[in-house]
């Protein structure tokens, strides 16, 4: 993590190893658990979330997908743990730039954070060796075309704009989009400073001209303010 002595911008050196639950999903995609029933879900990237999990548990047919689990059980707790602290030191001292609606608190917030990544270690092991994570990075998957009903990636395109050019965000919803048969789902729409992604626009027009939908929906969640869109891209 970077320097959090400046109050107006959060700051992450490296892609922050944090995870959200089952319920953070909910929000941010505007699911219905129950519509997910006899879909095949694909969560990319997926971190240390314990959405694979916790679908799981409700007979849901989820991967995750994420570079990361290349990492051995061991060194990923190491680093979610350092991770997740990292994110909560800055959260304690830069609070007045998120929107408390949905965790109330820091201390939920942090309890929130914390609950997902034990979820996620919990079942990590075994969830490998069942095929339910998979080590692999955008844009380019190791998954057949069409090979999900509904693909979900949350907090790493758009959120890293600073860092992932323009042709990589082309190039892995492009990727996203051929490994999924119905639709693409992407939160947030904007970046660590809170403001939306400076081509978004372009993005979108490059995916309708290459015969693509996208569209922006509104969620009902929202942390950073403003951040209450998805997009929503049909192959």
């Amino acid at each position: 993590m970077g320097d959090a002595t400046e109050p107006t911008k959060f700051e992450v050196t490296d892609c922050a190893v944090i995870g959200r639950t089952f319920e953070e999903y909910a929000a941010m995609f505007d699911l219905e658990p129950a519509a997910l029933e006899g879909r095949r879900v694909l969560d990319c990237p997926s971190g240390v979330a314990s959405f694979v999990a916790t679908a799981t548990d409700r007979g849901i047919d989820v991967v995750g997908a994420d570079v990361v689990y290349e990492r051995s059980p061991e060194d990923l707790a190491r680093r979610c743990r350092e991770d997740r602290e990292a994110v909560i030191d800055q959260l304690s001292e830069k609070r007045d730039m998120f929107d408390w609606s949905f965790y109330d608190s820091v201390a939920e917030r942090r309890r929130y954070l914390r609950r997902a990544s034990e979820r996620f270690l919990k079942d990590y092991a075994a969830g490998q060796s069942r095929d339910r994570y998979v080590a692999a990075a955008l844009p380019a998957l190791p998954f057949e075309r069409d090979a999900f009903s509904l693909v979900l990636s949350a907090h790493f395109l758009f959120l890293y704009g600073d860092r992932f050019d323009y042709e990589f965000h082309c190039e892995a919803l492009r990727e996203l989009a051929r490994v999924a048969a119905d639709e693409v789902r992407i939160y947030p729409l904007q970046g660590l400073d809170a403001t939306p992604y400076d081509r978004l626009e372009d993005v979108l027009a490059t995916l309708a001209d290459e015969g693509y939908e996208a569209t922006r929906e509104t969620v009902p969640f929202e942390f950073q303010p403003g951040s209450t869109e998805m997009l929503v891209l049909s192959p």
